[in-house]
């Protein structure tokens, strides 16, 4: 099938690009390569799929209407995965509005694009920001989620909203992916993985926020990719009722999931993971929690497991150990 895959530059686009040319598709990779974080990591892992004579990379702005409708009009996409977003909760504290022209107006033009040319399956990424100040955990799709703590979690809870208008109006099957912490080799340089690496390797402090009082259900790279590659194949379909009354599905084709480790680990393991991966102490500088942060995340992911058959296995300590080596190998390199 033919594929378009946005954000194909960025950390999870990427992998879930070469993934699918693994599997013999043809896919078109979209990204703005905007410097929120340095392009030349988004230029390189481009490098690692440039040898697929089925991947093409267009770089393009979501947010671009007139583009975007003349692409899905040109190419005819079967299936879209639509990954690229301003990311960062932080730093939509700073700068709002690149989330609303990244993420609220990115949105629409993709499920303009896939209303108009028959696409046969949108599948999007969510986030586990929309859980917001909700405090029962495991946290659950079947529970609301109504007050996010950022910018970025309020264009995720919009994303699902606008989805769900679309598969009720227009019958676009959609599927939305709620993420939990994702790292792995390539990650990205903003978050805590890449950041405390890279501080610790080269004898600088980590900031340690929340006293070092969090927990995250970090979730591997691989592990990401299997559950987007197989939820893709599982095409929603309308129903004639939501019996259940469920937030996560409807009687639209359109689905949430959560999609995480499932198991939380405390903000200093994860650090004292890296600190025996890299052979070096980390100089800690504890600090208060941060405007827009949550102290805890842990992902219920019994839908997603029973749709798809599988479940997340990657330990922390094998999926710091990757990590840890890339960054290495990586520094090495450019």
């Amino acid at each position: 099938m033919k594929y378009l895959v946005t954000g194909a530059a960025g950390f999870i686009g990427n992998f879930v690009a070469e993934r699918l040319c693994d599997q013999g598709h043809e896919v078109v990779g979209l990204d703005n390569l905007n410097d929120y974080y340095d392009p030349n990591l988004k230029l390189a892992r481009l490098k690692r799929i440039e040898h697929f004579s089925s991947f093409r990379f267009i770089k393009m702005d979501i947010a671009d209407r007139a583009a975007i409708a003349e692409l899905f009009d040109t190419e005819k996409f079967d299936r879209v995965i639509h990954l690229a977003a301003q990311a960062g909760v932080r730093y939509s504290i700073e700068n709002p509005m690149a989330y609303v022209d990244s993420n609220l107006v990115g949105m629409a033009t993709i499920l303009e694009g896939c209303r108009h040319n028959e696409v046969q399956h949108l599948v999007y990424a969510s986030s586990s920001s929309v859980y917001g100040m909700n405090e029962k955990m495991p946290f659950s799709t079947e529970d609301a989620v109504d007050h996010p703590v950022s910018l970025y979690a309020a264009t995720k809870k919009a994303n699902e909203l606008m989805a769900h208008s679309y598969s009720h109006l227009y019958d676009l099957p959609t599927t939305g992916l709620r993420f939990f912490t994702v790292y792995g080799p390539w990650g990205r340089p903003d978050m805590a993985p890449f950041l405390f690496t890279d501080a610790i390797l080269n004898n600088r402090e980590i900031k340690v926020f929340n006293n070092g009082k969090m927990k995250r259900d970090f979730t591997y790279i691989d592990d990401i990719v299997e559950g987007i590659i197989r939820i893709q194949n599982i095409v929603p379909l309308r129903n004639d009722s939501n019996i259940n009354n469920s937030p996560a599905s409807s009687k639209a084709p359109y689905r949430i999931y959560n999609i995480g480790n499932n198991e939380p680990v405390a903000l200093m393991d994860f650090i004292q993971a890296i600190e025996k991966s890299s052979g070096k102490e980390a100089k800690k500088n504890f600090m208060p929690m941060q405007a827009g942060d949550v102290p805890s995340t842990y992902a219920d992911i019994d839908s997603l497991c029973n749709k798809i058959g599988f479940k997340p296995d990657t330990s922390i300590e094998k999926g710091v150990q990757n990590f840890v080596d890339w960054y290495l190998e990586y520094q090495s390199k450019y």
